[in-house]
């Protein structure tokens, strides 16, 4: 007899899994998507986006704690020196737009399946992801020097998705 998927013993079909575990990333790739930086900029939010996720594996919450492990199976472990692609959407509106979207597909999912503090804790986890994205590196400025920490479309992603995972 073979184990049944960590998804199923939570509670979720393999299609509504996938949606969870993507979403960390796909969070990771809009907030860093919200304001154009170069590529060190880009390599430093990623790295930042990656950890984030990484340590959901220590969240005290079992559906972040298993999404986190899962992502990292798929994906790759920073503490291994592992590190995810830098994905740069061609559209940074509507690759934005689509996350929002899957994120409040999200919300009504977990409200239906998990109790309110599971809930909680992976959109909190969602946002923890955009936050450290956000303030990996500052924008603009000359050669690294000044700009700012969390530019205006920066926190217009990271508090539009709080919006949605809480509607």
């Amino acid at each position: 007899m073979t184990e049944q998927p960590v998804y199923t013993r939570l509670g979720f079909t393999d299609e509504e899994w996938g949606l969870l575990v993507g979403l960390p990333q796909s969070v990771l790739t809009a907030a860093s998507a919200a304001e154009p930086d170069g590529a060190k900029r880009t390599h430093q939010e990623n790295a930042a986006g990656l950890e984030a996720i990484a340590e959901g594996r220590d969240d005290a919450d079992p559906l972040v704690a298993a999404v986190a492990q899962e992502f990292v199976n798929r994906v790759g472990d920073p503490e291994l020196g592992e590190e995810l692609p830098s994905i740069q959407p061609a559209d940074p509106e509507a690759y934005i737009a689509d996350v929002l979207g899957r994120a409040a597909e999200a919300a009504k999912l977990l409200a239906a399946k998990v109790d309110e503090g599971a809930a909680g804790a992976y959109k909190h986890w969602l946002v923890t992801i955009a936050e450290q994205v956000v303030t990996a590196a500052p924008s603009g400025g000359i050669l690294g020097i000044g700009g700012d920490v969390v530019t205006d479309p920066e926190r217009k992603f990271r508090d539009r998705l709080a919006h949605v995972l809480t509607d």
